[in-house]
Formats: C-alpha cells, sequence, structure tokens
C-alpha cells in the first residue's frame, strides 16, 4: 500500500538547469520515473532560462533549451522560479523561498527533492513549512572544501547540519561522498543512501560514437599523446594545475598535445595562463561541445584534475569510451578511480604529481591499453538504470509501500 495514493507526487527543485553533471542527472531522473507511478514536477531558477532565450544560438543554451523540451514531452510539469540564482542575494533568495512556499502550497506534492546547495536549502525549508511529507536532498557533491573562504564554508557546514534536522533522506552519489558529509557531522548515518549519479552508456560506447576525428577534431596531431579533459571552466575544476602539469611534461621533452572541452567564467584566465607559458601551439579550448563522445574518442589519457568533486560523472563517460584516467584523489572520484588499476589519482593542485602520472602514462602505451580495459568493465556499474532503480526504492520507501 501507498500511503500517497495511487501515485506519488514527487517535485525536484534546482537552481540551475543547465547542462553540468547535477542538472544532466536531474533531467535524467524526472524524465526516467514511471509514469504509472509518480506525477513529476519540477521547479528551476528561471534566469537560466531567460539566458538560453537571449542567447539562443550558443550550443549549450540549445542543449539546455532541448532538455526543457524533452522534460516537457516526458509529461514532466515545469514550474521557474524567477529569483531563484545560484548568487547569495538575501533579497532574491527571500523571494525565492516565497515563491517555493506558494507553489509547494499549491501542488501539494507527496515528496520534494532538492539538488544542489541553494535550491536545497530554500526548497527543503520551504516544503518543511508546508508540511511536506517526505522531504529528500542530492546535493551533487558539496561544498565544504574548495570553493569558499574557512568563514563561508563554516556557515554552509552550519546551514546543512541544520537543515539535515528536517530532511528525511540524504542522497549521496558516493560512498566517500556519504564519509566526508559523515566526518563534519552533518547528519546520523541512518538518514543516508548512496544512489550514483547515472550515465546513459549509450552514448559512450567506442564502437558506436561515430569516428570522425578529422571533421571533430581538424587541427589535432597524429604524432603527439592526447590529453582531454571535461568539464566547466571553474575554479574548483582545477584547469590552471592541469595546464602547469602540460607545461612540466613539455619541459621534460613529452610530446603532448591537451584539449580542454567545456565554458565558463574562468576561460580568458586560463587563455592566458596557456599564452604565460607558451602553451598555445599545444592547447586548445574547444569550448561547450554535445559531441563529448566523438571528441573522447581522440584522447588517449583523460584527466580530471579537480580541487573538489561528488562523483565526477564525466570519469564514467571516459571509461565507457576505454581511456585510462589521471585524476585528483578527492570526493567521489576515489570511488572510481582504483589507482593503478584503471587510472592514477594524485594530491589534488599538485602540478609537479599531476604532471609525474601523466608522463607514466605518456611513456607506456600498454599501460594506457590495460587501464583503458579495466575502466570499460566499470563503467557499467554506474549505468542509467541502476540510477532510477534506486531512486524508485527509495522513493517507495518514503511512501511506505510494501
Amino acid at each position: 500500500m501507498n500511503r500517497f495514493g495511487d501515485k506519488t507526487k514527487v517535485l525536484h527543485i534546482i537552481t540551475r538547469f543547465d547542462k553540468g553533471g547535477s542538472a544532466e542527472n536531474t533531467f535524467l531522473t524526472v524524465c526516467g520515473l514511471d509514469r504509472k507511478r509518480y506525477e513529476v514536477l519540477l521547479a528551476m531558477g528561471a534566469s537560466d532560462v531567460s539566458s538560453v532565450r537571449s542567447n539562443s544560438n550558443d550550443p549549450e543554451n540549445l542543449a539546455t533549451q532541448k532538455n526543457i523540451s524533452e522534460a516537457k514531452a516526458a509529461g514532466v510539469r515545469l514550474f521557474f522560479v524567477r529569483h531563484l540564482v545560484r548568487e547569495l542575494n538575501p533579497f532574491r533568495d527571500i523571494a525565492a523561498f516565497f515563491a517555493l512556499c506558494r507553489m509547494i502550497s499549491r501542488e501539494k506534492p507527496d515528496i520534494v527533492h532538492t539538488h544542489t546547495s541553494k535550491a536545497g536549502f530554500l526548497g527543503r525549508w520551504a516544503a518543511w513549512l508546508c508540511r511536506v511529507p517526505a522531504i529528500v536532498h542530492t546535493p551533487h557533491g558539496h561544498v565544504f572544501w574548495g570553493y569558499f573562504n574557512p568563514w563561508k564554508t563554516l556557515l554552509f557546514i552550519t546551514l546543512e547540519r541544520f537543515t539535515a534536522r528536517i530532511t528525511d533522506r540524504l542522497v549521496m552519489l558516493t560512498p566517500q561522498e556519504m564519509k566526508d558529509h559523515l566526518a563534519l557531522r552533518i547528519a546520523p548515518e541512518e538518514k543516508f543512501t548512496i544512489i550514483h549519479s547515472g550515465v546513459d552508456l549509450k552514448q559512450f560506447s567506442p564502437e558506436k560514437v561515430w569516428d570522425g576525428k578529422k571533421e571533430v577534431l581538424p587541427e589535432v596531431p597524429e604524432n603527439k599523446v592526447i590529453i582531454g579533459t571535461v568539464g566547466r571552466l571553474t575554479a574548483v575544476k582545477g584547469q590552471d594545475v592541469l595546464l602547469k602539469a602540460v607545461y612540466e611534461l613539455k619541459q621534460n621533452g613529452r610530446e603532448v598535445f591537451l584539449l580542454l572541452l567545456g565554458e565558463g567564467e574562468r576561460r580568458q584566465e586560463l587563455e592566458e595562463i596557456a599564452d604565460r607559458l607558451q602553451l598555445t601551439e599545444c592547447v586548445r579550448f574547444l569550448g561547450w561541445r554535445s559531441d563529448v563522445g566523438a571528441v573522447m574518442k581522440s584522447f588517449d589519457i583523460f584527466c580530471l584534475p579537480s580541487l573538489n568533486e561528488g562523483m565526477g560523472k564525466v570519469v564514467v563517460e571516459a571509461m565507457a569510451m576505454g581511456l585510462p584516467i589521471v585524476a585528483s584523489n578527492v570526493g567521489g572520484i576515489t570511488d572510481l578511480v582504483r589507482d593503478g588499476e584503471n587510472g592514477l589519482l594524485v594530491p589534488s593542485g599538485d602540478a609537479k604529481a599531476l604532471a609525474k602520472a601523466l608522463a607514466t602514462l605518456c611513456d607506456d602505451q600498454q599501460m594506457r591499453r590495460k587501464m583503458g580495459e579495466a575502466g570499460k568493465l566499470i563503467a557499467p556499474l554506474y549505468n542509467l538504470d541502476e540510477m532510477l532503480k534506486k531512486i524508485d526504492t527509495l522513493y517507495r520507501e518514503l511512501s511506505g509501500e510494501d
């Protein structure tokens, strides 16, 4: 028996519905839930939607608009919260909170499932005030290090501890993420559940991805080891560390070429770093791309130098493509990359250690192949269907279904 009736009404709330990992996870969840069992609603910050409309020719914005259209076609009811923005803004945050309260009071969801920090804080308290029966939060990583100064970090930790008291279940993407939360006493262990971020592996199969290297990347040389990374160009992703590591490799005579996929506020700064290190001949900033799998097929090594990472969904995509991984030993990455088996782990922020690990793989093609094959066996553990099954199980538990 389901205490919520024939259908469980679930409201998901997220600040930014873009092409980042947390938004893609949310998109796949709301579209993938069984419509016979669930009525699905999605509330998102409207500022990003306005940006999409005003920059309609930008490829990332076009892809975001496509996700919005697909969610509507899948029967997801969408709500745009005008004042729900990523940046801290007391006036807009209060306005967003009351807008969420009004929406929740009107729609009366059985479960409110929030995503990321800002939406997680405002959405959970709005749900609690409106007496929603079940409240779930997925932080998609955490902001406890690598993002803010110590005082601001302490504020976020305090807010998370306080808000966890009104949360029925905290969804962690990896065991390490749960350990981080437990170490900071965010909530007791019984409030946590682990549900990985699902990857649609059909888009990341080296056998199925279109092999058009010259058409996709005409500037990539054939006689160099291609190192690639994918992620928003922002400080926590550590691309500046990777550029310094490539400089070290060049200084030591390695013939390498670096491809950076992604767009973000730090692009100009990173381009200036590459110019200052005289790397412009061996580095390409490709911007945001929809054909990530096709571009990854050109990589010899995948690198993720993040300072903090909830899971690193892109690591799963790279493993599915048969790529060896070099990554920081932070957050959920350590649950995906088995050091010495499918990749190499290095301390975050350490350019010399990163260069050393990359050099090891540059010099050993057989090791690259062996680690790539090992990764292809691990990637299916993080497929989309498994994520949806676990979310369904969680919702059934919260609904008291037999």
